[in-house]
């Protein structure tokens, strides 16, 4: 068995979970969210809890039983406390600005950069070079992320780029000259 996809999934007061045909839907106080069910898994809902069990013993249907147990964890999760990926831009005249769905950079290009957020995205920026990214669902936030990060990814030379708050960039030494 699965370590992992044997551990049920606690369901904590204020959060309902239905699954119908193949789909579960996790409701809470942050929002709603769904996920297709795999075949090969089956779902139960009870009083509290949420477990998941496999039908079979294949590779697939024991990759499949924890990484659904995991999704579904963080769905309620994402209903109940939500998720947040902070991002800090370094450059010199590198700065951020949210305008509605959007958020506007200047990142050392001739041109401003729009970046429209997705939807169940929501953005903040402080001081001009931090941006904070919040959201219920795990897999389209930290893929925004991702997404904004790969607009200028930070240089090891002087650092300057858009990189993950919790990131170290590793620096490397400019050019020595002629010895």
């Amino acid at each position: 068995m699965s370590r992992i996809g044997k551990k049920p999934v606690a369901v904590p007061a204020g959060v309902s979970a239905a699954i119908a045909r193949s789909r579960l839907t996790v409701k809470g106080p942050k929002g709603e969210l769904f996920r297709e069910i795999p075949p090969r898994i089956s779902v139960t809902v009870g009083p509290g809890e949420i477990t998941v069990s496999r039908s079979g013993d294949s590779r697939l249907d024991r990759s499949l039983h924890g990484l659904t147990r995991t999704l579904i964890s963080n769905m309620v999760k994402g209903v109940t406390e939500g998720y947040r990926r902070v991002l800090e831009i370094n450059g010199v005249g590198f700065r951020a600005a949210v305008s509605g769905q959007a958020i506007n950079l200047s990142l050392g290009f001739s041109h401003p950069v729009s970046f429209p957020l997705p939807p169940g995205v929501k953005a903040e920026v402080e001081k001009n070079t931090v941006i904070t990214l919040s959201g219920i669902d795990k897999q389209v936030l930290g893929q925004a992320a991702a997404n904004l990060r790969a607009l200028k990814p930070p240089e090891p030379y002087k650092g300057k780029g858009i990189k993950f708050a919790e990131e170290v960039v590793r620096r490397k030494e400019g050019k020595t000259g002629k010895k």
